[in-house]
């Protein structure tokens, strides 16, 4: 398979990955009356490299956002947080100096995918290089001589 199809086929499956955990998270918490009542705004948070699994780093981030007024509602897996916070906390949006609607930490998936190609790609142009540098790095023996040459002698 080459780089190209094998870029296509990641992405494909990075996209199906993404539309399932979309319909997971609208599945598995729904918000409650008395939140929605209360003019409550949510986000998920996502990390493409599951860097909420290190408590230190999901400390940091949780910390981040608290500046702009999001708590924590759930941590879905290693890779996504639901937040929320009042809506009238985006008063103070433009004070922050951060983006209070940010919906990823790190790389975000296109990013990451564009790395991965890159890398692949890197890597098969230096195996090539490799390949053709040890091809020609070998001397070819002298070609023996035409045979008319060798009844001459």
């Amino acid at each position: 398979m080459n780089a190209a199809a094998s870029a296509g086929a990641a992405s494909a499956a990075a996209a199906a990955e993404r539309q399932r955990q979309a319909e997971e998270e609208e599945e598995m918490t729904g918000y409650r009356a008395d939140e929605l009542a209360q003019d409550y705004e949510f986000k998920i948070l996502r990390s493409s490299m599951g860097a909420f699994k290190r408590p230190e780093r999901l400390q940091q981030v949780l910390d981040e956002e608290a500046r702009a007024g999001w708590v924590l509602v759930e941590k879905f897996d290693d890779s996504r947080l639901r937040l929320k916070r009042p809506a009238a906390a985006r008063e103070r949006d433009g004070k922050l100096g951060l983006d209070a609607y940010r919906t990823y930490v790190g790389l975000s998936p296109n990013a990451l995918a564009l790395l991965i190609i890159a890398a692949t790609v890197g890597i098969m142009l230096t195996g090539g290089l490799m390949l053709a540098l040890m091809a020609n790095s070998h001397p070819h023996p002298a070609p023996p001589p035409p045979v008319a040459q060798q009844a001459a002698q």
